[in-house]
């Protein structure tokens, strides 16, 4: 048996992680050897996928991509798209918007990057814009490996434009990359989650 303090390290980890995490990477953050990660994700696995005397629970431990996230169980699909998408027809918020404007002009860009932009974290927004169909994931930023984000034909079509091109000017006021790098490391660490583990998003 895995002791459950490194259990409640690689659930914690996982669950504030946007990308799949490798075992590795898991050893690393944990100060643990791989072989000892490995078993832990096997426990953690057999535990929420339950048995006769433990229920499954509604999430589940995935390997993707050379590494390991925690995901909704696919059981539970029509649920949780149910829930997501249920306000789908309410207006955007002010938080996506601008989120959505930074990506627009600054395209292909990383969710690092538009959270050193906005000053606040930008997870929830991101989803929400995933989901709705006007942002996709376009690619890794070779530098970091961060996901890079860009505009969708769907957001052209809401917005009546034919390229990105018909967008007003002003991308200037914008920072350039060489400002981000300057500011950017210490916008992240502000933006790390907090001790109760809930990420300081304005949407």
């Amino acid at each position: 048996m895995i002791d459950d303090e490194i259990l409640a390290g690689i659930e914690a980890v996982l669950m504030v992680s946007d990308a799949a995490v490798s075992a590795a990477d898991l050893a690393s953050a944990l100060g643990l050897d791989e072989d000892t990660v490995l078993e832990a994700i096997a426990e953690l696995k057999a535990d929420y996928d339950g048995d006769e005397n433990r229920r499954q629970r509604g999430f589940e431990i995935r390997k993707v991509a050379g590494g390991f996230r925690i995901f909704s169980r696919g059981d539970y699909h029509d649920i949780v798209t149910d829930f997501i998408t249920a306000g789908q027809s309410a207006k955007l918020s002010q938080a996506a918007l601008e989120t959505l404007a930074v990506i627009a002009y600054r395209q292909p860009i990383s969710r690092p990057r538009i959270a050193a932009i906005r000053g606040v974290s930008v997870d929830g927004v991101i989803r929400t814009l995933l989901l709705r169909g006007l942002i996709v994931e376009a690619g890794k930023e070779a530098t970091t490996s961060a996901l890079l984000y860009a505009t969708t034909h769907q957001f052209l079509d809401i917005l009546g434009l034919e390229s990105l091109d018909d967008l007003p000017e002003i991308a200037p006021y914008l920072p350039e990359d060489a400002e981000l790098d300057e500011f950017g490391a210490e916008t992240v660490e502000v933006l790390e989650p907090d001790d109760a583990g809930m990420s300081r998003d304005d949407d």
